[in-house]
């Protein structure tokens, strides 16, 4: 017993040095880059971010790609092309993730600076182009940490759709910015203790029961936080979008 409990102390420790001490891994973002270069014929690039780690690419993140395409299309409609452009926060491996999770302690400190720097100079080459950046959980904490670092001549060129800020993000206050909370019943943005606790708990069993079942379920697809799944065809989802870009984009 007391050697189990030297070695879980050890491992805590080797750990914790490991997040202090561990050089910093951040994806390269060649990919965004390329859809930097090609968006060119388009007025508008909506630079996706999604939830959990960041590394989920557009065509596989099925709890917010829906809505991008949504946003994509009501665009369309009045005249506007757009391009969706990826930004991954984390390389795909365990060095990739540590590095997130120190940057995520931050506030995203490094990535949001880079990226509102690659902006601002996008923008400077291709006057007259508009931005969207659309996240979803850490994706729009990560998003509202780039938004502040923006300079203030981006003011009417960058806009921002954030879905199920968590808690814990200090938000950052600006007339460009749409935060979805589904009316207020979001558990994670409204931080509500109990029932994110209950959630984390439930999370394993879910998680486990699918395997032996034989159904593809993620860990973190299993964390099924109330009030945290955002649907276009939400009434609380679809018509803040639509009002938001009908004000900044018509």
């Amino acid at each position: 017993m007391r050697k189990i409990k030297y070695f879980i102390i050890f491992l805590i420790i080797l750990g914790s040095l490991l997040f202090i001490f561990s050089p910093n891994f951040f994806p390269e973002n060649l990919q965004f880059q390329e859809y930097l270069n090609l968006s060119s014929q388009s007025d508008v690039l909506i630079i996706f971010n999604s939830g959990g780690w960041g590394n989920t690419p557009p065509e596989k993140a099925e709890d917010f790609a829906p809505i991008i395409k949504s946003v994509q299309e009501t665009l369309n409609e009045w005249g506007l092309n757009s391009i969706v452009v990826p930004y991954i926060r984390t390389k795909d491996n365990l060095l990739g993730k540590i590095t997130a999770a120190k940057d995520m302690s931050r506030s995203f400190q490094n990535q949001s600076n880079e990226l509102a720097k690659e902006i601002e100079e996008f923008l400077e080459q291709n006057p007259g182009k508009k931005i969207i950046m659309a996240g979803l959980s850490n994706g729009a904490a990560f998003i509202d940490e780039t938004m502040e670092k923006l300079s203030p001549k981006t003011k009417n060129t960058v806009f921002a759709i954030e879905a199920g800020v968590p808690f814990w993000k200090k938000e950052f206050h600006s007339e460009n910015i749409l935060r979805l909370s589904n009316n207020s019943k979001d558990s994670l943005s409204k931080g509500e203790i109990k029932i994110l606790i209950s959630t984390l708990l439930k999370a394993p069993f879910k998680w486990l029961s699918a395997k032996i079942s034989g159904k593809t379920l993620t860990f973190s697809q299993a964390i099924q936080v109330p009030g945290h799944e955002y649907f276009w065809s939400s009434p609380e989802v679809y018509f803040p979008i639509v009002s938001f870009l009908e004000e900044k984009f018509r």
